[in-house]
């Protein structure tokens, strides 16, 4: 698929004065999703009175917005054969088990190879639902490296229906979390507000004036000697969130790589990747209204790792019988 070209050209009025331009921009051409605006105007084909200026511009009244967008490279997205692990599928949506490794949709340096090329392939009909091609049916996301159930919209009226089922926190959020120490207690709540770390920008970080709200519940599943088991349920769904919360508490996720230690993060190996698992979903289905719930079992590389920690664990007991 490719975008028509078109160009355009326009004045802002007085309703819309002091509105961000990649705003404005997508709410006067459908076509053209936030993210993409942003994009162009960061380019250069977008501007204002002829002048480039950053995507927060805000705009005043009079002023000539002009640019255009054509069938370019950064336009298309490929519909590639990746292998899907399909946990459901109906004629609004679809939940898959993303394993960790998958993007989930393109971006800077990841044009190829993604959920949304995957999604694309296996029901092409996908690209309606949404703005922007590059993000296909996506209603929410997980991290590369995170696994688990993943929802995806297959319309436009089911995508609208379950980002706002999201936004205002009605979707049930359960996930495993293998989390390095022993932690205290057998359940209980974090309560920290989060923003993007002032130095380090890919990272999210505990700010307790300036934080959005963040709260994350948690019960213990299983102790081992040196890590803990946990199931964890999100209130809020802010970027990066349980891996930021559990390392502000001082218990970093097992294998992670970013919210960790200078010395760990620099003895990571080849291929590490922290242990968080999308467990399962709960909402309410776009076309009939009733609830319903999507799981997925742990990945392989889950499993084996809490098969030798349960296997250590028993050698130390063992050991400290006969010992």
């Amino acid at each position: 698929m490719t975008f028509t070209a078109m160009v355009f050209q326009f004045e802002v009025t007085h309703k819309e004065h002091g509105v961000r331009l990649d705003r404005l921009v997508s709410q006067k051409y459908q076509v053209i999703s936030r993210s993409r605006a942003a994009r162009l105007i960061q380019s250069g084909e977008i501007r204002a009175d002829g002048k480039r200026v950053k995507p927060a511009h805000q705009v005043s009244v009079s002023e000539s917005i002009s640019g255009g967008i054509g069938e370019t490279a950064t336009d298309v997205v490929a519909a590639e054969q990746i292998e899907l692990s399909i946990l459901h599928e109906d004629e609004s949506l679809i939940a898959v088990n993303k394993p960790p490794g998958l993007v989930v949709h393109p971006g800077a340096g990841n044009r190829t190879g993604t959920l949304v090329n995957a999604l694309l392939h296996h029901c092409p009909s996908i690209h309606r639902a949404g703005k922007d091609m590059a993000r296909s049916g996506i209603v929410h996301r997980l991290d590369k490296d995170t696994s688990g159930v993943l929802v995806a919209a297959k319309t436009q009226f089911a995508l609208s229906f379950l980002q706002k089922e999201f936004r205002q926190r009605r979707v049930e959020k359960k996930y495993t979390a293998l989390v390095s120490g022993v932690v205290a207690g057998e359940s209980g709540t974090i309560r920290l507000p989060l923003k993007r770390h002032p130095v380090h920008r890919k990272m999210m970080a505990v700010d307790m004036e300036a934080g959005k709200f963040a709260e994350t519940d948690w019960n213990v599943l299983e102790r081992f000697e040196e890590a803990t088991l946990l199931e964890v349920t999100l209130k809020t769904g802010r970027t990066h969130q349980i891996r930021a919360h559990f390392y502000a508490e001082g218990h970093p996720l097992v294998g992670e790589t970013v919210y960790q230690t200078r010395k760990k993060r620099r003895s990571s190996k080849p291929g590490q990747r922290q242990m968080l698992h999308s467990t399962s979903l709960a909402f309410r289905h776009p076309f009939s209204g009733r609830k319903v719930r999507f799981s997925a079992p742990l990945c392989e590389d889950f499993r084996q790792k809490l098969e030798t920690l349960r296997s250590n664990l028993r050698t130390a007991q063992s050991h400290a019988i006969t010992g």
